[in-house]
């Protein structure tokens, strides 16, 4: 097996077993968690979020028995998070799991007492969001979903989809460190393979049809979309705009594909959510975040939009189609 694929959960995974369960139904406490999310929260059976409170079950943690899940969303308004995180301090959570680093951030402004788990953090620690990954430090831990592969990766598959590709557009959300970041890291890979990258800030939802026209105009025959929580309701409508102005393209989430998107590569955003649930666990069990280590991305998933590619004239490498978990058709 490609050990890309497999699933390690290195601080947690003898957390999912069994026994753990009867300890928190034992306790006879009703825990309380604030769930702080930038974007629009899904229905859950359909959103990565939704592995949180699944897994928080594995665990013995059941909504309506002996847990609350306090869910509290922005709706694509960064300016909310504030507001809304001092809401679950004043509810007394028992823990705040935030869902990027803006949430993040928004949770550490309004406790240092209350412990928050990062659930999508980018690099926590170039963002100033944690001490250090093996000893965080304050009353912050969880997952990072950075990874320095990730970046070339992204270029690499475009040119193995186009090898004679030479400008490609890099779309990112300024306001979040770690996509300006990952936008840095590819101006310096494509530069040594000969590829002109085109930055494209995008700051609202409105501004992804003019970041289009840019592309268009700066004549770039591709683009990377960085992830970000701005893009993730967005991501039918940027897989529409790419098709409609031919450019292949690539995404560090797997939902882009299924919506239409040519690729992906990126962590497991499931495995991560997942993963809080596991650090959620530990912290009602008595650890404090400063000494539970930061986990890396184990897991990266490749996904492949076979029809797209057929509409755009492209076909798919044969070392593209070894490495895909799943090519749509």
């Amino acid at each position: 097996m490609n050990p890309r694929r497999k699933l390690v959960l290195a601080t947690g995974a003898g957390a999912l077993t069994a026994p753990f369960a009867p300890w928190a139904q034992q306790t006879g406490r009703i825990w309380r968690v604030g769930f702080l999310s930038q974007r629009h929260i899904g229905p859950l059976d359909a959103d990565f979020y939704g592995t949180f409170p699944r897994t928080m079950r594995v665990l013995g943690y059941v909504e309506g028995k002996n847990l609350v899940i306090e869910w509290r969303s922005a709706e694509g308004r960064p300016e909310r998070l504030a507001g809304l995180a001092a809401e679950l301090v004043q509810l007394k959570v028992d823990a705040i799991v935030a869902a990027a680093p803006l949430s993040v951030r928004a949770a550490q402004q309004a406790t240092t007492t209350i412990p928050i788990v990062m659930g999508t953090a980018g690099d926590p620690v170039a963002g100033g969001l944690v001490k250090s990954l093996a000893r965080p430090g304050g009353n912050t831990t969880g997952t990072s979903t950075n990874s320095t592969e990730i970046a070339p990766k992204l270029l690499e598959m475009l040119l193995g989809m186009q090898p004679r590709l030479t400008r490609v557009a890099v779309v990112f959300n300024p306001a979040t460190p770690g996509p300006a970041l990952t936008a840095g890291n590819l101006q310096a890979v494509a530069q040594r393979v000969g590829v002109t990258v085109l930055p494209l800030e995008v700051k609202t939802p409105t501004e992804i049809d003019a970041a289009f026209a840019l592309m268009k105009r700066d004549n770039a025959s591709a683009f990377i979309l960085i992830q970000d929580p701005l893009f993730t309701p967005l991501l039918r409508r940027i897989a529409e705009l790419a098709a409609q102005h031919r450019l292949p393209s690539v995404a560090g989430l797997r939902q882009y594909v299924e919506a239409g998107g040519l690729m992906n590569y990126g962590p497991s955003f499931a495995d991560n959510y997942r993963q809080a649930a596991v650090y959620v666990d530990k912290i009602f069990k008595g650890a404090k975040p400063a000494d539970l280590p930061i986990e890396e991305p184990v897991k990266f998933e490749m996904f492949i939009n076979g029809t797209t590619a057929k509409a755009l004239g492209l076909k798919i490498p044969h070392a593209l189609l070894i490495s895909a978990d799943k090519v749509i058709e």
